[in-house]
């Protein structure tokens, strides 16, 4: 097996030389953020819009970086190169660095700790955009800033890993009723021929596969409404389907066991899937 070219601070080197500091406050604290860019044909997918998600959270989190955009566009595309990736995704993580010592409180000057890898797509998840994926759910015991796309991902790692255990691949989340996220997506249902979706706000993460496929939407003859609904409400959809940077359109056949239409990707899920790829490609950089 061929192993990995990743960058971290400032250069490239293979994935078992990369070390990180035990005392890196995203290692102690989940002091860190994240993002991760879709690859589809060798380029990369939602570029601008996974830059404005940064910045936010950077923001969010009182965190300053050395890199500018062309900076880190200029990393993402030589991981692509080096690890030669056609279609899987860009990870990059920017932790707020190390003090030297554990302290709740970071000091005034920290240089950050940043790093990068790939993944290739793997044939499982080409063949569920193609065949759909089960779903289960649970209650969403997330922290109430979700809207950062922190690496604090706990609450998501042991509700997906619950579905798991049910035969799910992905979870499906909900909060006082109402049904937020999936645990690394975002979730959509279909009824009457309208696309159903969460209303964006800190309780769901802003997604950028989400923004674009909204957008597309829009201008499509297919209905929207961004609304609260029910997870009785979406077992009784015409069809569901997710979205994320890796996932790209992913349908969604049962949730909690309970099959939604005939079992079937639904003809707007396909449209979207169309729509969102054909858009990817054209615009991919």
């Amino acid at each position: 097996m061929v192993e990995r070219m990743v960058y971290i601070n400032g250069g490239y080197c293979f994935e078992s030389e990369a070390k990180v500091s035990i005392f890196d406050r995203g290692l102690l604290f989940a002091d860190a953020i994240y993002e991760v860019a879709g690859v589809i044909d060798g380029k990369l997918m939602d570029f601008s819009a996974h830059m404005q998600r940064l910045d936010r959270s950077l923001a969010e989190m009182h965190m300053e970086i050395p890199y500018d955009h062309d900076g880190i566009l200029e990393i993402m595309r030589s991981l692509v190169e080096k690890n030669q990736v056609e279609e899987g995704l860009v990870y990059m993580q920017f932790t707020r660095g190390s003090d030297g010592d554990r302290e709740f409180l970071p000091s005034a000057k920290l240089s950050p700790t940043v790093f990068g890898f790939t993944q290739h797509k793997t044939e499982q998840e080409k063949k569920a955009n193609i065949t759909g994926i089960p779903i289960f759910s649970s209650p969403d015991i997330r922290w109430a800033r979700r809207d950062i796309k922190s690496v604090g991902l706990m609450g998501s790692v042991l509700a997906k890993w619950q579905s798991k255990l049910q035969g799910g691949e992905e979870v499906l989340m909900h909060q006082d009723g109402f049904v937020t996220e999936g645990g690394a997506t975002s979730f959509y249902i279909v009824k009457n021929h309208t696309i159903i979706t969460r209303p964006i706000s800190n309780d769901i993460l802003h997604g950028c596969t989400r923004k674009a496929l909204l957008e597309l939407v829009q201008n499509s003859h297919v209905g929207l409404e961004e609304r609260l609904f029910t997870l009785n409400e979406s077992m009784q959809a015409d069809e569901a389907f997710i979205t994320g940077a890796s996932t790209y359109v992913c349908p969604v056949t049962a949730i909690d066991g309970v099959q939604l239409g005939d079992g079937q990707v639904g003809a707007v899920t396909k449209e979207m899937q169309h729509l969102y790829l054909e858009m990817a490609r054209k615009e991919a950089i």
